[in-house]
């Protein structure tokens, strides 16, 4: 397993007008943030569309990422699905392709109790031998997997980590104090810095696929205690999150990736497609932020 922690661009899934996987712009933005020395790739997570692709584009994403990578970062697949026989099924593939980690928000929807919640990871983690980050994502899946529920998780030996995508940084303060082994991904990539003092290890972020080099750059500075730099290059970056937010972030990142020369299409429906209006405020934030990118 290689070092699971810095910044992990959460990869978006680009589409040919046929609506099919388009390989070889995925194949592009992999290899551009490879240069700009990123800590591996996140694949198959909220950023991709997941719940939107079919069960063998899901495994296709991550056969070209793989192939892509050829080693070169580490590599986490999220296997995440209602039913928990489809994430081993999920897990399984990735095993069989050498990931170095997977990852799974949990269960959904239907509303389960803690003890289901905590089963549906130790049943794949016991069949499955692979490190698992579990993803606390409250706001999209209105499950909140506290401090205590990650506690009990810890006791199997391959939940290694979570990737935290919320707001309260109190609870990365809290569990890095009391866990200081537990790997903490930051998850919003506005307060990127924010969990990186209050104990982060790294973060997996969706703008990290138009601008990697800010937040590794923020990582370094911080690193190296120069909070400034690291100050000013948050900055930079929310500047960016700030117009997106107001918009559809998945298809304005893809339409920022397009302006950069990789084309990625359009987000599936329901995503609505971009105004006139959205896009040429998007063009703004390239020509002044984001050029030189790739």
């Amino acid at each position: 397993m290689k070092n699971l922690k810095g910044v992990i661009p959460a990869l978006l899934t680009p589409f040919k007008e046929d609506g099919s996987i388009n390989e070889d712009s995925l194949r592009r933005l992999v290899a551009a943030n490879i240069t700009r020395e990123v800590a591996g790739f996140y694949v198959c997570g909220s950023t991709s569309e997941v719940f939107l692709l079919k069960p063998e584009e899901r495994k296709r994403l991550l056969e070209i990422v793989i192939d892509e990578v050829k080693g070169k970062c580490a590599v986490i697949c999220h296997i995440g699905a209602l039913n928990t026989e489809w994430s081993i099924e999920y897990a399984r593939h990735a095993a069989d392709l050498g990931v170095d980690a997977i990852s799974s928000i949990p269960p959904f929807y239907y509303p389960f109790n803690a003890d289901e919640i905590l089963a549906y990871y130790i049943d794949i983690v016991s069949v499955v031998n692979l490190p698992m980050i579990v993803y606390n994502f409250p706001a999209f899946s209105g499950v909140t997997l506290t401090f205590d529920r990650v506690k009990s998780l810890r006791e199997h030996k391959n939940i290694i980590g979570i990737k935290h995508t919320s707001t309260d940084l109190f609870q990365i303060n809290s569990m890095k104090r009391f866990d200081p082994e537990l790997i903490i991904f930051n998850g919003y990539d506005e307060i990127f810095l924010g969990g990186l003092a209050m104990g982060a290890d790294g973060g997996i972020g969706s703008t990290y696929n138009v601008m990697a080099e800010k937040f590794v750059g923020i990582q370094k500075a911080f690193n190296t205690g120069n909070l400034t730099e690291a100050q000013k290059l948050q900055t930079e970056a929310d500047d960016v999150i700030r117009v997106l937010a107001t918009m559809s972030i998945f298809n304005a990142e893809k339409y920022l990736l397009s302006l950069q020369g990789i084309p990625f299409g359009e987000c599936r429906r329901p995503f609505k497609s971009l105004k006139k209006e959205e896009k040429l405020k998007l063009e703004k934030i390239y020509k002044d932020q984001l050029k030189n990118f790739y």
